[in-house]
């Protein structure tokens, strides 16, 4: 609990506009303070209702960005719940700006950081695809690395997609620091054949909020090319409910894309988002064949896969800390092993990807055949063993 305690401290003196809030008793969250996220359509009436309260909005891409004024003191959650109405469906599209993070850390989950490891060989497919697979990947970004530097789509990615290493300049890689790249790695190994569709959401210390995610989920849609997407992010919202922003950001992808996200780190069964969203593939995390002893489960996670020491390709970088018992803790030669829910759900987005690449099936119908109950292992409150 200390280190738990711990490294929300740290988070908090990182991320001054960030607030711990505990509408629900034992349940708590993080939110941006003065901050609300608003569905583009609802702004104005928004708007009209905050104006004593406003402070200045941002159309933001697919969502209204409205930050109230500081010295007003309001409850964002409880004005969220106010203009949400009864939910079911007539009131309108308000969250707070909750707070997002990447699933090895660092609301509960294991205290672990990567681990170099030896050279991993590279993915290579068995057979030609019969299609060409995209996955999406919205996380830290993405470095170079040998599996891909040399492909055409790696090529094809923005400077602004660059993984940053040590943001705080203190000769150490940020807790989450390689998180994307090593996601990317665990898809290939399922789906060497994939392209990879990098966007930077959360930074190097695995922190974001829901207003990046969204941004980034329009993007996608706007873009309309990703047959996958993997979120190994997420959060727990003030009132355990789905966001109604983050909920029109998904639907705006379309039938054609799945979504994969990781169901989180907290060994509990409350509800862990965007991964419990209907729509969305929620995955937990196997050691061997049993639940990971840190991964979320319950009713609405869907699959599961290895999560404990998964191996992928990494950075390259030499730490400030010293060897110990022979052994340099933080010399990476571009692989490691790594545990969490963050890498579970890029083996069954990979899987999905693979399959349909493989067969030359929509999304839709390989996460089906993937996902069928009737072909492969299922646990109780962690669903489809994929891999395992």
């Amino acid at each position: 609990m200390f280190d738990q305690e711990a490294r929300l401290e740290r988070m908090l003196a990182r991320h001054t506009d960030a607030a711990v809030v505990e509408p629900m008793a034992g349940r708590p969250t993080v939110v941006r303070r003065d901050q609300i996220l608003v569905a583009t359509d609802d702004a104005a009436a928004v708007e009209d209702v905050v104006r004593r309260w406003y402070d200045s909005g941002h159309d933001e891409g697919g969502v209204y960005l409205m930050r109230l004024r500081p010295q007003a003191r309001v409850d964002v959650c409880e004005l969220a719940t106010r203009l949400g109405g009864d939910g079911r469906g007539r009131g309108l599209a308000v969250a707070p700006n909750t707070v997002v993070y990447g699933q090895p850390m660092w609301w509960s989950g294991p205290a672990g950081r990567p681990r170099p490891a030896g050279p991993v060989p590279a993915p290579s497919a068995a057979a030609p695809p019969r299609r060409d697979v995209t996955v999406a990947v919205l996380d830290t970004g993405l470095s170079a690395h040998p599996w891909y530097e040399d492909t055409d789509w790696y090529a094809e990615q923005r400077e602004e997609v660059a993984e940053v290493l040590d943001a705080d300049l203190d000769f150490k890689l940020d807790a989450q620091a390689g998180h994307g790249t090593f996601i990317a790695g665990v898809v290939l190994r399922h789906a060497p054949s994939a392209r990879i569709r990098a966007r930077r959401v959360i930074g190097g210390d695995g922190v974001g909020d829901e207003l990046g995610v969204v941004r980034a989920l329009t993007w996608l849609a706007d873009w309309g090319r990703a047959d996958v997407v993997n979120l190994s992010l997420g959060c727990y919202t003030f009132d355990d409910r789905p966001s109604p922003v983050l909920a029109r950001a998904l639907a705006a992808l379309g039938r054609d894309t799945v979504v994969v996200a990781c169901a989180g780190n907290a060994a509990g069964d409350r509800p862990f988002w965007p991964a419990a969203f209907e729509p969305v593939i929620a995955v937990a995390a196997l050691d061997g064949q049993e639940r990971a002893r840190f991964s979320n489960y319950g009713r609405w996670v869907d699959a599961c896969a290895p999560g404990v020491d998964v191996a992928s390709c990494y950075l390259d970088f030499d730490g400030s800390r010293p060897p110990m018992n022979g052994v340099d803790p933080d010399a990476f030669a571009g692989y490691a092993t790594w545990s969490g829910t963050s890498f579970a759900a890029p083996a069954v987005a990979g899987t999905i990807a693979g399959t349909a690449a493989a067969e030359d099936l929509p999304a839709g119908a390989a996460a089906a055949r993937v996902l069928d109950p009737a072909k492969a292992r299922t646990l109780p409150g962690l669903g489809v063993v994929v891999g395992g």
